[in-house]
């Protein structure tokens, strides 16, 4: 059971130590706190990570690669280091003090809907009292110097994830079209996709949008969707 639901954006800004001493991502950091605050105020037997990725994986463990990024710290063996949307998440999670079991895994930026589908019922079943921490980026082609550069078709698309986000419209994210999100860099569309999944039928009382905004060309967004018995 599902009993609560945040979504975050995986930028590696986010890991403190990479920002130097202007803090460029204080505010995105905060709203992502406090959706996984919400989250672990819900008290879940276990919090199941989903973090967008290159490729699927059921259980992913690892440390968090500071050196990847450019930051300090000792270099991490490749197999060792945890992909970025589950390194962003897991250090969201200690800066919280979560003392609760957490499970992390991944799913492939271009995973088809049978492979979404599979993934939502695999948490939607679990017995346990669930919170869910999605880790997703929207386009990533919203300007000139954006990663994808500009492409003026993300905006309504992008429109449509923070529009779905805001008011729990899990229809409209099911309804993403894989191939057009993989055109304009959309990373999170598989994520955001098997949450929508696991959660159909599901009741998502008072969701929120607590961040939306693209400062460096990346649309980040972060929510909350509490859940009827969180």
């Amino acid at each position: 059971m599902i009993v609560a639901t945040a979504v975050c954006p995986q930028p590696p800004l986010l890991l403190r130590e990479l920002t130097g001493g202007r803090d460029v991502a204080a505010d995105l950091r905060k709203a992502c706190e406090e959706a996984v605050g919400v989250l672990l105020g819900a008290a879940p037997d276990v919090i199941v990570v989903l973090g967008a990725d290159a490729r699927s994986a059921d259980r992913v463990e690892g440390r968090i690669a500071l050196s990847a990024f450019g930051g300090p710290g000792e270099r991490v063996p490749g197999d060792e280091a945890l992909p970025t949307s589950l390194a962003v998440a897991r250090r969201l999670l200690d800066d919280l003090d979560a003392r609760v079991p957490v499970e992390m895994g991944t799913i492939a930026a271009d995973a088809d809907p049978a492979e979404v589908a599979l993934r939502g019922r695999a948490v939607a079943d679990r017995p346990e009292r669930v919170g869910l921490l999605v880790m997703a980026d929207a386009g990533a082609r919203r300007g000139p110097r954006a990663p994808g550069h500009l492409d003026g078709r993300t905006f309504a698309v992008d429109d449509t994830i923070r529009a779905a986000l805001a008011g729990a419209d899990r229809a409209s994210l099911l309804a993403l079209d894989p191939d057009l999100c993989a055109e304009l860099l959309i990373g999170g569309r598989a994520a955001l996709q098997v949450m929508a999944r696991a959660l159909d039928g599901a009741v998502v009382t008072a969701p929120r949008l607590l961040y939306a905004d693209d400062p460096f060309g990346v649309l980040y967004l972060v929510a909350s969707w509490p859940g009827e018995d969180a």
